[in-house]
C-alpha cells in the first residue's frame, strides 16, 4: 500500500496537470526546431537523447539525487541550489528552473512535510522535487525515474507541437527511449557531484539564442 501511495504522489506531482507551468518551457528545443536542427522523428530523438546523456537533464538528475539525500539539511540544499544555478547556461533556463521549482514547492504544500521549510530561495526544480520526494519517504529510484521520464515526455510534447511530428512518432520516441531513461536514472542515483559535466553545447547555445527568436511560443 505504501508503494501505491508513493506512485499516486509521483503520478500527480509529475503530471502535466500539476500547476508548475512546465508546458510553457522548451529548454531551447524551440530554437533547435526553428533553426532546422530538429526537423523530424530521427533528429528529435537524437536531440532529446543527447540532453539525457550529455546535457542539462543529466545534470539535473544528479542534483535531484543529491537533493533527495540532503532533504533534511538546509545548508546542503542551499549549496546544491547554488551549484544548479551556476551550471545553468542561459537566463531563460535560469528562469525556467527557478519558476517551476517555486511553483512545485508551492503546489506541494497540499502534501505537508517539514522538508518544505528546508528549501532554499530560489529553489531550482530538481532540488525541489528531489527533496520533497524524500520528505515523503519516496524511494530515490522511483522518484528519479519518474522525474526523468516526465522531462522526456515534456520535450517530446514540444516536438509534437512545433516540428511538427505526429502523435505516433512522439509515442515511438518515448517507447524507444525507455531503456535509455532507465539506464540514465540508475546511473545518476549513484553519481557524485564531481561526475557532473556536459558536452551538449548545441543545446546550451540554443537556450541562449531562444530570446532572439522573432516568434516564440515557449518561454525558453
Amino acid at each position: 500500500m505504501t508503494e501505491n501511495r508513493d506512485l499516486q504522489k509521483l503520478l500527480t506531482w509529475l503530471s502535466p496537470a500539476f500547476p508548475v507551468g512546465a508546458f510553457a518551457w522548451s529548454a531551447g528545443l524551440e530554437t533547435a526546431i526553428a533553426s532546422g536542427a530538429v526537423h523530424d522523428r530521427t533528429t528529435t530523438q537524437a536531440w532529446i537523447e543527447g540532453m539525457l546523456h550529455h546535457g542539462g537533464l543529466r545534470t539535473d538528475a544528479i542534483l535531484f539525487a543529491h537533493a533527495h539525500a540532503a532533504a533534511n539539511d538546509p545548508a546542503t540544499l542551499r549549496d546544491l541550489a547554488d551549484l544548479c544555478l551556476a551550471l545553468t547556461p542561459a537566463r531563460e533556463r535560469h528562469d525556467e528552473t527557478t519558476i517551476t521549482g517555486s511553483a512545485f514547492a508551492a503546489a506541494a504544500r497540499a502534501w505537508p512535510t517539514p522538508v518544505l521549510a528546508n528549501l532554499p530561495q530560489p529553489c531550482p526544480y530538481p532540488i525541489a522535487v528531489g527533496a520533497i520526494a524524500a520528505g515523503h519517504a519516496i524511494a530515490l529510484d522511483a522518484a528519479l525515474l519518474a522525474y526523468v521520464t516526465s522531462a522526456i515526455h515534456g520535450q517530446v510534447s514540444v516536438a509534437v507541437r512545433l516540428v511538427p511530428i505526429g502523435q505516433s512518432d512522439g509515442l515511438a520516441i518515448i517507447a524507444a527511449l525507455e531503456p535509455a531513461i532507465a539506464s540514465a536514472a540508475a546511473l545518476c542515483q549513484h553519481a557524485a557531484l564531481d561526475d557532473i559535466g556536459g558536452v551538449a553545447y548545441a543545446a546550451d547555445i540554443a537556450q541562449m539564442a531562444h530570446e532572439t527568436l522573432s516568434t516564440r511560443i515557449f518561454r525558453s
